[in-house]
């Protein structure tokens, strides 16, 4: 019993001896809001939404020109604990569009301009504890011409369309305000297979009243073990900030390599004051090289890698840009299907959870600024004004600060179809270019662009949107332009940023037609064959470092007046709801991905044939396939270096027709078809 209680006592000296570690609290505060829009002055006029939110998810999406663009008011009780006295109390916005004012308990905290980045606010010296606070936000997504982007291609939805959280901290913490980053860079300085070595920079917030001593401990862990420790101490003066650097190295790292392996090892980065940890935080290491050649195009780790890439607007049908994760999560598993190994996220900066998706699927991603001039339409992207000018720096070191340590990012975007007309914005983008070197020296920059002239030798590299076979010209086009620009700037290091075709899969005819782009006919089956004619003079020049479909998926756009409804760019691979897999989607997956066996009979959806003769195709990367007309054997048919099949000149008979194919034989069988009508 002696025993027993001895050891009783001795687990409570040790309890008693282990320091309380103290833990920053993160509260989610996307529930129960009040929503009005600021001229609805009376008072029961607020109706209860949760977050994310946008108000345009339906005129917007409705096709109307006069979607609503003004300011919307959001209104949130938020209990604040007595037990928070005596800590740091944030709020951090992952993203409102565009503009943003922040009052709690009515006095006004601060004001974000940008639609696309996070922003976080301190409101300690705000609240009242042990009670309820009054959060509100007004949210404005007006046209104004001093907050990128002025114009585009895509819908402005307004509101505060991602979460909001309440995070609470010690008062000396990894700081929170720095462009709402968090506050750890991971520097990787050398990276080989053999070697890596690297730096955490840290910034340190003191807000207390005195200064502090402090350690800062990094952790490098493989799982849950631990491959690197190192420390720094460090003094942080009362009320300020400072950076503290803790090297680190690894012999014989695992890489991040892509989809190959987008292996990642976690950062953990622990702040400890008086012996006890005050904050910790934790962010991916995924070490990685690359390098972009002008001849032979993109290596990553060493090793050259065809970029097969997509670009991706932030929004859906029917919620239009307040996307939940789960929305997220299926459109990088479609473009895993697909194999694309590399993406453009257009024409923003988008969510965080994006970027964390990008990394562990192993994509190579350009992130870009709002920079958007006006492409075919008529007004200009830059304003020549000292506050437009600023914004977008501003939103340049967001994008750069938020996203430093995804190692699925390899170039920053700082443009994309400006013009020269009137204000020249060369001078301008030199400065950006220099602003993106200062605060990233490791990555590369790039723009995209539909012009000739001097602003397409600003970015280390470059890209073209091109449309040939669509907006005019026909996809041959595209080579000999290729070539020609390769010939003439043999030094500079060239991409295709954009290329696509509009297509409705309720749009079907039985034989090949080029539509015009500015229609109500967007058939399926030029779409088909425009990315096949395209992807066959992008893949046979290796000096073209990436390319990128416009667009992996259809997506709002209110002026637009073409396709099979307004208020759409059908452009996308898969329908504006995720629910279809266009046909050209098939031709890059036989083409793209070699891990899944693939077999697709395409023009499935033209079910109504008007001709007795007809030519069937059908995407596959096994060898060979053989075509069945009601039970009928049209022959097998090799695939070509395309990955696709082609039967021609077959006869269907009046009536229905079952349609089949067959590939690979026992259980490596694979087999795909349908039924078609034929009538004179």
């Amino acid at each position: 019993m002696r025993k027993c209680f001895k050891f009783f006592i001795l687990m409570i000296l040790t309890a008693c001896a282990v320091p309380v570690y103290a833990q920053r609290q993160e509260v989610l505060l996307n529930a129960d809001w009040r929503f009005r829009f600021y001229h609805e002055v009376e008072r029961g006029t607020a109706e209860r939404v949760d977050l994310p939110h946008t108000w345009n998810a339906q005129d917007a999406l409705a096709g109307q020109l006069d979607y609503w663009r003004g300011i919307g008011c959001y209104e949130k009780r938020l209990a604040v604990r007595e037990e928070w006295r005596g800590k740091r109390l944030f709020l951090r916005f992952e993203g409102a569009n565009s503009v943003a004012d922040v009052f709690v308990n009515g006095c006004y905290v601060g004001q974000h301009r940008g639609g696309y980045g996070a922003f976080v606010f301190e409101i300690t010296g705000r609240v009242r504890y042990g009670t309820e606070n009054v959060v509100a936000v007004f949210v404005s997504n007006s046209e104004t011409l001093d907050v990128m982007p002025l114009t585009g291609d895509f819908n402005f939805y307004g509101g505060i369309y991602r979460d909001v959280h309440l995070v609470v901290t010690e008062p000396v913490c990894v700081s929170l305000t720095d462009y709402a980053s968090s506050g750890v860079r991971l520097v990787q300085d050398s990276v080989s297979r053999a070697y890596a070595s690297g730096r955490a920079l840290v910034r340190l917030s003191n807000g207390s009243g005195e200064e502090r001593e402090a350690l800062v401990r990094l952790r490098l862990l493989d799982g849950e073990r631990e491959v690197w420790r190192g420390s720094r101490k460090c003094s942080l003066p009362a009320g300020k900030e400072a950076l503290q650097e803790v090297p680190f190295a690894l012999e014989n790292p695992r890489l991040w390599d892509g989809r190959r392996d987008p292996f990642r090892y976690r950062a953990e980065v622990s702040l400890w004051v008086d012996g006890q940890q005050a904050d910790a935080v934790e962010q991916p290491l995924g070490l990685r090289s690359f390098r972009i050649d002008p001849q032979k195009g993109f290596f990553l780790n060493g090793e050259h890698l065809q970029l097969r890439g997509v670009c991706r607007h932030q929004d859906r049908s029917e919620v239009g840009n307040a996307l939940r994760p789960w929305h997220h999560e299926e459109d990088v598993a479609l473009m895993a299907e697909m194999g694309v190994n590399a993406v453009r996220l257009a024409h923003y900066p988008q969510a965080e959870y994006v970027y964390d998706l990008m990394d562990q699927y192993g994509m190579i991603v350009w992130a870009e600024i709002p920079f958007i001039g006006p492409g075919g339409y008529i007004n200009e992207g830059f304003a020549n004004l000292p506050a437009f000018r600023e914004n977008g720096k501003e939103q340049l070191r967001e994008l750069i600060r938020q996203h430093y340590n995804h190692p699925s990012i390899c170039v920053w975007g700082i443009f994309n179809e400006l013009s020269e007309r009137g204000d020249s914005p060369v001078p301008y983008l030199q400065e950006l270019n220099d602003l993106a070197h200062a605060e990233d020296p490791t990555r590369l920059t790039t723009a995209a662009s539909n012009i000739d002239g001097r602003l397409n030798f600003v970015t280390d590299v470059m890209a073209w949107n091109r449309y040939d076979g669509w907006y005019g010209g026909t996809p041959a086009s595209l080579g000999v332009w290729l070539d020609r620009m390769h010939a003439a700037h043999p030094g500079l290091c060239i991409a295709v940023s954009e290329y696509g075709a509009g297509a409705s899969i309720y749009h079907q005819q039985d034989t090949i037609v080029k539509s015009v782009p500015s229609s109500w006919w967007h058939p399926e089956n030029w779409q088909t064959q425009y990315h096949i004619k395209n992807w066959r003079e992008i893949s046979a020049r290796p000096f073209v470092w990436g390319s990128f479909v416009w667009n992996m998926f259809d997506f709002g756009a209110a002026h637009r007046r073409e396709g099979d409804r307004p208020g759409i760019n059908d452009k996308g691979l898969v329908t504006f709801d995720r629910k279809v897999r266009k046909d050209a989607f098939y031709f890059y997956k036989a083409n793209w991905n070699r891990e899944e066996p693939v077999l697709y009979l395409a023009d499935r959806r033209c079910t109504r044939r008007t001709k007795q003769l007809q030519t069937f195709r059908a995407f596959t990367n096994q060898p060979d396939a053989e075509l069945f007309v009601n039970g009928q054997s049209q022959g097998k048919a090799q695939a070509d270096s395309l990955c696709t099949v082609v039967w021609e000149g077959v006869e269907l008979r009046p009536g229905a027709n079952e349609i089949r194919i067959l590939s690979g034989k026992g259980k490596n069988r694979l087999t795909d078809g349908y039924t078609c009508f034929y009538s004179e």
